[in-house]
């Protein structure tokens, strides 16, 4: 591909119908599959072999930026002079606003000639040489100034996806200008359109040059364009990352691309592609990764099923053993417990909504919490006390903090700790302890080439996460 192009890819939403494994602080694109990838791993990479792409920006949230930044580090050594870059969002505000932020970034620094491809971070791909010959087709048209979408050429009726209805041909490879988008139909329908041959699944997937879509966002969209505008030069990129102004991104209207723009525009164009595309919408989708035994059950971890048919079991280091079942998902954390008829996938996140509602911290935090700095585990938690095992990277520190109603006990398990404890600094070695008493300022850091692995006991009458006062963080957080 001789042109630039910039993978923009589109990293947000919470996966509400994959959990207990996809939580709010833990979402969907970081879920590790079979093979031991993330979603978003493969993402990066699958835009990473492409032909000419020596850049690859990502739009998600601040909150997830260094857990995205460490995912791809393992993948950016086999690509040598590719560089990556982020635009951080405060929270949320659909698709629309994203790839529009994601223009005006490619456009200020590559030009409105500049090829964007937005890919979303949670979709799986397994057919890299088509995906690769499908972009070639849609840069091809991008360069003629259409809109191009990719369409999956579906293999059964499935009601939980947008369909494309194809029009006239654009060129001799079989690309179609897009006649409608049609918004999950009925299965009655569903089956008409895949019987017609003339419907696409709707991918999600996107390809045009950066001045284009500018150019249709003011045209279809204009208060989507204007508010994201005005937002975009209240931003400042220091570097390799921009941090959305959180004031004026706040006044952005809230819409898919689809609706804002695709569904608009007289210039839209669909390449029907066959690359083995799943959205990995369901734990029926990630079943299907796995390959069955005789009786059609799909074991990912440690199982022992006795008659036992059609059912999905994903263990996280816990046997689990069902007797005289069929058709059931079961997916088990450390922390919480799914089991669902398969027919009933899609209501998971249903259960979401019911544990936000209820304040259950499990629709939001894993018992494994991922830090910029590491991570931490809760082992135990009781009556005024709670048991972790914390895990600072090397090199990395904790911010300089403290608490008000709670004390802290630390102990090194392997590595060396440097500690600050009010006005003392001390190194704490392996087998030895500290004491940090609520209200002393503190601060915890790696000084070693090594992970510094302790185990850390609360003690106090209230043991909230939101207990906590930053003096300083190398991370930015407040």
């Amino acid at each position: 591909m001789s042109e630039m192009i910039v993978p923009l890819i589109l990293s947000g939403g919470s996966g509400a119908r994959l959990w207990p494994v996809s939580r709010e602080t833990h979402p969907k694109p970081f879920m590790k599959l079979p093979d031991g990838k993330s979603l978003l791993q493969k993402t990066f990479s699958r835009a990473a072999s492409l032909d000419g792409v020596f850049e690859i920006l990502t739009v998600t949230n601040r909150e997830y930026y260094f857990k995205s930044r460490d995912e791809y580090q393992e993948i950016r050594k086999a690509h040598p002079g590719l560089s990556e870059s982020f635009l951080l969002e405060p929270f949320g505000r659909n698709t629309a606003a994203a790839i529009l932020l994601g223009a005006f970034d490619v456009a200020s620094r590559h030009g409105q000639d500049a090829l964007i491809l937005a890919m979303p971070a949670d979709h799986l791909i397994e057919d890299q040489e088509s995906f690769r010959r499908a972009v070639e087709q849609a840069a091809d048209l991008a360069k003629k100034g259409m809109l191009v979408t990719f369409g999956i050429v579906p293999d059964f009726p499935e009601t939980g996806f947008g369909y494309i209805q194809c029009g006239e041909a654009c060129d001799e490879l079989g690309s179609k200008r897009v006649s409608r988008f049609v918004e999950k139909p009925s299965p009655e329908k569903t089956a008409e359109y895949v019987e017609s041959g003339n419907f696409l699944w709707n991918s999600g997937m996107f390809c045009f040059s950066a001045g284009r879509v500018i150019e249709e966002f003011e045209r279809h969209a204009p208060e989507i364009h204007r508010a994201t505008l005005r937002c975009w030069e209240a931003t400042v990129r220091e570097g390799a990352m921009a941090e959305l102004d959180q004031e004026t991104f706040g006044n952005v209207p809230e819409d898919s691309f689809d609706y804002a723009v695709l569904e608009k525009s007289e210039s839209v164009a669909v390449v029907p592609s066959s690359f083995g595309w799943s959205d990995i919408g369901s734990w029926n989708a990630v079943s299907g990764l796995v390959s069955p035994d005789d009786a059609g059950n799909r074991v990912l971890g440690e199982a022992l099923l006795l008659d036992v048919s059609e059912t999905y079991v994903q263990s996280e280091g816990k046997m689990v053993a069902a007797i005289g079942v069929d058709n059931l998902l079961i997916v088990d954390t450390p922390d919480a417990l799914l089991v669902a008829a398969r027919d009933r996938a899609q209501d998971v996140k249903k259960v979401v909504g019911q544990l936000k509602s209820m304040g259950h911290e499990s629709h939001r935090l894993h018992r494994t919490v991922f830090r910029p700095w590491g991570s931490y585990t809760v082992l135990e938690t009781g009556q005024n006390f709670k048991i972790k095992r914390i895990v600072v990277k090397p090199g990395a520190s904790l911010s300089l903090q403290m608490h008000y109603h709670r004390s802290e006990h630390w102990i090194v398990v392997s590595g060396t700790a440097s500690i600050v404890n009010n006005e003392k600094t001390m190194l704490v070695r392996t087998n030895e302890s500290t004491y940090i008493p609520s209200g002393h300022r503190h601060r915890l850091a790696n000084p070693g080439i090594t992970d510094l692995v302790m185990i850390e006991v609360q003690s106090g009458e209230y043991l909230g996460e939101d207990d906590i006062v930053r003096f300083d963080d190398v991370y930015g957080r407040k």
